[in-house]
């Protein structure tokens, strides 16, 4: 499909944090949470993923599904305080990351997260 106008990138406009759960529902209800609560645009969830790291001492490997949320910077400390507060992990792996965006992607998750 021809792109009649120029892509324009908004550098560092989004946060993309990442999570994950032990199972499909609990990632679902976090994510409906994070965007009822318009503190995400967007939450994909996808897995089962394999996870494979250490805990205790032990190797471990786990069936795990992955949350990735999309929200602004300054929604960035709330959005993963009630990812925290609901998580069942006793240390859930949140890895966050400044990401850039097609400037009306990032138009469009500003009005989700600052006008639900």
């Amino acid at each position: 499909m021809p792109v009649s106008a120029p892509v324009v990138i908004a550098d560092d406009s989004l946060i993309e944090i990442t999570t994950t759960f032990d199972d499909r529902e609990a990632a679902a209800a976090c994510g409906r949470s994070l965007i009822e609560a318009g503190l995400a645009a967007c939450v994909q969830v996808d897995g089962p993923v394999t996870s494979l790291y250490r805990w205790q001492g032990a190797l471990e490997t786990a069936e795990e599904w992955r949350c990735t949320c999309k929200t602004l910077p300054a929604a960035r400390d709330a959005c993963v305080a009630a990812i925290l507060a609901g998580h069942p992990y006793d240390t859930p792996q949140l890895v966050i990351a400044s990401v850039g965006a097609t400037s009306h992607y990032a138009a469009w998750a500003r009005q989700q997260v600052e006008s639900p």
